[in-house]
């Protein structure tokens, strides 16, 4: 049973969420929080697996929540994925760089919401192609300073490879079909990814492509 705990300041996106994720049997929502200060509080006390989690809010905000929860090491099991509109978020880096694990869109269609949360949940692809290219294109327009690639340095030409597909958005099923590896193989790409690069998770893979150019 995947654990899910939802923060937003609006309570009918809360109970819409709630409603649509409860049609999953293997989904139970244990909590819900209004602002981000309750929802650090109640997701110590719940240790969910998954945490959606508003980016604007008054008072403690999403990114600022995200940081807390990250940076608990009782919280080590529990993934964050933040609530956007993209329309009016400027600091969407600032929620990867905070830990999140990646983004859903608030009008995401109810089955991509379900499907979602168990990817999360299993700490596979965490950011949907949409959500991806959405982030990367505004991040493309809006970077003020020149891409340094040194940190890159470390890799081999396929794991830059690996890289790429990964910036773009893609899961591991579609990297494997696109590069003609296994599906085992492609998963040990991305371990040597995280590992080189010290991220955490797919996010911070995909900011580090974009820093990189």
């Amino acid at each position: 049973m995947i654990r899910v705990v939802i923060v937003d300041d609006q309570q009918l996106m809360r109970s819409g969420l709630a409603a649509l994720l409860d049609r999953d049997e293997r989904i139970t929502v244990v909590g819900q929080a209004a602002d981000g200060a309750a929802g650090v509080s109640l997701v110590l006390a719940e240790r969910p697996d998954v945490v959606l989690l508003d980016i604007r809010m008054p008072g403690v905000d999403g990114i600022e929540a995200a940081r807390r929860i990250v940076a608990d090491e009782r919280l080590r099991d529990t993934r964050v994925v933040m609530l956007t509109t993209f329309d009016t978020d400027d600091h969407i880096f600032d929620a990867i760089q905070a830990g999140a694990a990646g983004f859903l869109l608030k009008d995401t269609d109810p089955d991509e919401l379900r499907a979602a949360v168990h990817t999360v949940a299993a700490g596979d692809s965490l950011l949907s192609p949409s959500v991806t290219r959405r982030v990367l294109e505004r991040f493309a327009n809006d970077r003020r300073t020149p891409p340094d690639s040194s940190r890159l340095a470390p890799l081999t030409d396929r794991e830059r490879e690996l890289l790429t597909e990964i910036a773009a958005g893609r899961s591991n099923a579609e990297i494997a079909a696109r590069l003609y590896l296994t599906h085992a193989t492609t998963r040990t790409y991305v371990s040597r990814l995280l590992t080189k690069l010290n991220a955490r998770d797919r996010a911070q893979l995909v900011h580090i492509a974009y820093e990189s150019g």
